[in-house]
């Protein structure tokens, strides 16, 4: 079906249109940087200093932003979080692990762990879409993997090792759509892992994380004992090269930079505590948008497992959100689509730092003025 024509007024018009989950807004203050940094960065050796420098910044400003506690190391590799997903199933997984599925992406993990021949069947604890389980003890269990934020729902959960874990157990965090924009205490995790195109606001392709020594120690024993492991999956060799400021393979430099970048504004504007407070003043607006509205509600019920970093509102059958979501696009609004295999009669809105709170306020307008014209 055709899109309707309809244009909407300039004064309604965010600063910016881009409303993505992932690949999301880049500043245009990192673009610029990267472009005046470009002669001398792109297209050189990523086992030379300009880069390894560039490594060393992140895996640095990482570890500031995240306050990691003493011993902790931020390792990185290609292939984003669905390599490490794998790679964590040869080098993290002892035996048998634990996860917590709530939505399409805290699943995938799961699933892998439940593929690997050489892994005992993980137990898996799931709740429909919209809410968040917990964690549970259990003997035999020596991963439990928890997803910070369900970047297919908008269901974020508080991160707590679960009491009365075996003291060897890791906790293994999903953190891609929450790394740098939701607050957690790190000493609560293991591995701390993450994607940078989302709130780290640069492009896809490398896993970041952040380690404890007792992750370490797991990586080592098992990167030195006989279990078979394709040298791309092998977090010792990521381990090896991330303690030179380098990765095993050539990495995509540009999204180490505008990584980087992000890193440092936040850092430079107050930390985390900033980062977190832009994404609740976005959040405040669009959720009090929708429970105030007469034909959208949140589709999280619960507002404290709603995310802070990804908005998903419903909209009632008098409304078809997909046809929303193309007038928005038509006026240069993008990638407010619901998550595809969610099935939701809804709009699905990135929260990021990135993302300037009053732009989510322009946003909630626009709607409204598409509604209006719709009707």
């Amino acid at each position: 079906m055709s899109t309707p024509d309809i244009s909407l007024p300039d004064d309604l018009l965010p600063g910016d249109g881009r409303f993505g989950c992932g690949p999301s807004k880049i500043r245009k203050d990192s673009f610029d940087m990267l472009i005046g940094s470009a002669g001398h960065f792109l297209g050189t050796s990523h086992r030379q200093a300009a880069v390894r420098f560039k490594v060393s910044e992140l895996r640095n400003g990482l570890a500031e932003l995240f306050s990691l506690p003493d011993g902790y190391e931020v390792l990185l590799g290609n292939g984003g979080t669905t390599a490490f997903w794998d790679a964590a199933t040869f080098g993290l997984i002892d035996s048998r692990s634990q996860h917590l599925e709530f939505g399409e992406f805290s699943s995938k993990f799961a699933k892998a762990a439940a593929a690997a021949p050489h892994l005992g069947d993980p137990e898996v604890i799931s709740t429909e879409a919209g809410h968040h389980p917990t964690a549970v003890p259990m003997d035999g269990i020596d991963a439990y993997c928890l997803t910070h934020n369900e970047t297919s729902t908008g269901v974020a959960m508080p991160l707590e090792r679960p009491h009365g874990t075996d003291g060897d157990a890791l906790v293994l965090v999903d953190a891609t759509s929450a790394a740098g924009g939701l607050r957690f205490d790190a000493a609560q995790t293991d591995v701390y892992y993450f994607a940078p195109q989302k709130c780290l606001a640069s492009d896809g392709g490398l896993w970041l994380a952040a380690c404890s020594p007792a992750a370490i120690e797991r990586i080592e024993r098992i990167a030195a004992s006989d279990r078979w492991i394709p040298a791309f999956l092998d977090l010792g060799i990521a381990l090896e090269n991330s303690r030179k400021d380098q990765t095993y393979n050539t990495p995509a430099l540009a999204t180490l930079f505008l990584a980087t970048e992000q890193v440092q504004w936040i850092l430079d504007n107050g930390g985390l505590e900033f980062a977190a407070g832009r994404c609740d003043r976005s959040a405040a607006a669009i959720y009090d948008w929708a429970d105030s509205h007469s034909h959208a509600s949140p589709f999280v019920t619960d507002p404290a497992m709603r995310s802070h970093v990804v908005a998903t509102i419903d909209f009632d059958d008098s409304v078809d959100a997909a046809t929303v979501a193309a007038v928005l696009r038509d006026n240069g609004i993008v990638d407010t689509e619901p998550y595809r295999k969610l099935g939701r009669n809804q709009l699905r809105v990135a929260l990021f730092p990135a993302i300037d709170p009053e732009d989510v306020v322009q946003l909630t307008r626009c709607i409204d003025f598409v509604l209006e014209q719709l009707a």
